[in-house]
């Protein structure tokens, strides 16, 4: 499900955080489907609860996730509901096509990457 890099830079969160925000995205977990609870994961992953409530409420915060008290924890069913997160990843996206032109890849280059992103992918206007 989720590997741990300890020689990452990143926080541990981090990586548990942006592990299942690809499992969503991709598909991997279902709309709805109910995550490990904090204390299987933390067992699973030889780690401290916390850090897990962490990555999950971070998680919550950018919609990906929901909780249901005394349930647990379950994906949402539009990930790219949260704008915050849909500004943060343009920008991104915006940097780095800033660096793919300074180091010379051509409009065509970026526009046949664009095109090759899955479907629901980049569109201006959402």
């Amino acid at each position: 499900m989720i590997s741990l890099n300890y020689r990452d830079s990143r926080p541990i969160y981090e990586q548990i955080k942006d592990g299942l925000r690809k499992l969503i995205v991709t598909g991997a977990i279902a709309t709805d489907e109910k995550l490990p609870s904090v204390r299987a994961l933390a067992t699973q992953l030889s780690i401290n609860p916390n850090t897990i409530q962490r990555a999950y409420n971070e998680l919550e915060g950018e919609g990906y996730i929901y909780s249901v008290p005394g349930k647990g924890s379950f994906a949402t069913g539009d990930p790219g509901a949260d704008e915050s997160r849909r500004k943060e990843l343009w920008e991104k996206v915006r940097e780095l096509v800033a660096e793919l032109r300074y180091l010379g890849v051509s409009q065509e280059e970026l526009t046949a990457l664009l095109e090759e992103a899955p479907s629901g992918g980049l569109t201006a206007g959402k």
